[in-house]
């Protein structure tokens, strides 16, 4: 490795490869050192079946992180929502860069509505958080379980043209739903919000918590880089780095992964930090909200916000209720 280049990993997505080229492109600028992007493929993107069935959070992260280990790269970039809560010894989370749109997002068919799908529609989507929240809205849906990269869940809605696959799992069928959900975030990074029917307001359906946010992770020691060290921290945005940590620590709490039907969102407004969160049945039958507020924005008062938060849910009988 050149001392006088950084190295960044990154999955072979396009979604990630985009979003990895943001965060490198950013730090060029600010630290004007010049990179060279790793590509890792990691579990997720060979393995079939179920994704809230191939071993949670960590099936993303997993060789990202020994490739840090290993110093292959100096840096990996996540998206923050695939990342276990327990962050493992050597590594830490060096910035966590502007919160994109945390909405979840609606594509489906003849630019429709959730509300104006018709009865008995089918809507594919990886997620049980999805799923359930969906089914608490429109007990009448039929959720269809989908794999794939973003190209080949945007190919599964009726009529639309066949999408750009960079390979990877998922492609069984084409135009065979009424609509999919994404993460909003992803789809404007790569500049297809024109897929967007509708964007779902939290009010309907909370996101995951970290949804929206990248991670850029390093080894304990640094980048080996003062000056790439230094633009990390002028990365870290404090408000998202404030909102995730309360959201985050909320999901440790629980227990909880990629797999259980949990949603949460911090936002801060004013001199507050305003946690929401929701746990749901796995089949939308029944839900739980319950929110939060903190005066202390610190990154402390954002983990015990989020862990009393937590203690809330679990006394109200979140965990029987979720399947935690």
């Amino acid at each position: 490795m050149s001392a006088s280049r950084f190295t960044i990993g990154t999955r072979g997505s396009a979604l990630a490869t985009t979003q990895t080229g943001h965060v490198a492109s950013q730090l060029h600028e600010i630290a004007q050192v010049p990179y060279d992007t790793v590509l890792v493929k990691t579990e997720g993107d060979v393995t079939t079946g179920p994704l809230s069935q191939l071993g949670g959070t960590g099936v993303f992260a997993a060789a990202l992180r020994q490739a840090l280990y290993e110093g292959t790269c100096d840096m990996a970039v996540h998206s923050l929502k695939d990342l276990p809560t327990t962050q493992p010894a050597g590594l830490v989370i060096a910035a966590t860069p502007a919160r994109a749109d945390v909405r979840d997002a609606l594509c489906a068919r003849d630019g429709l509505f959730l509300a104006e799908l018709p009865e008995g529609a089918t809507v594919g989507t990886g997620s049980p958080r999805r799923a359930a929240q969906l089914l608490a809205f429109r007990p009448d849906l039929r959720i269809v379980d989908i794999r794939g990269n973003v190209g080949t869940r945007l190919g599964r809605v009726k009529g639309s043209p066949a999408q750009k696959d960079d390979g990877g799992v998922g492609r069984t069928a084409q135009g065979d739903l009424d609509a999919v959900i994404l993460a909003a975030a992803g789809l404007e990074r790569l500049g297809l919000d024109s897929h967007i029917t509708e964007y779902l307001d939290p009010e309907i359906m909370l996101p995951a918590p970290g949804q929206g946010s990248l991670a850029v992770e390093v080894r304990t020691g640094g980048t080996g880089h003062a000056s790439v060290d230094a633009a990390l921290e002028t990365m870290d945005d404090s408000d998202t780095r404030l909102a995730v940590t309360a959201e985050r620590a909320l999901l440790a709490r629980l227990e909880a992964g990629c797999a259980a039907p949990i949603g949460a969102l911090a936002t801060v407004r004013g001199d507050e930090l305003v946690l929401d969160s929701v746990a749901c049945k796995v089949d939308g039958s029944d839900t739980m909200r319950r929110s939060a507020t903190t005066r202390e924005l610190t990154l402390d008062g954002a983990a015990a916000l989020g862990v009393a938060l937590a203690e809330q849910l679990l006394r109200e009988g979140a965990a029987e209720l979720a399947g935690l």
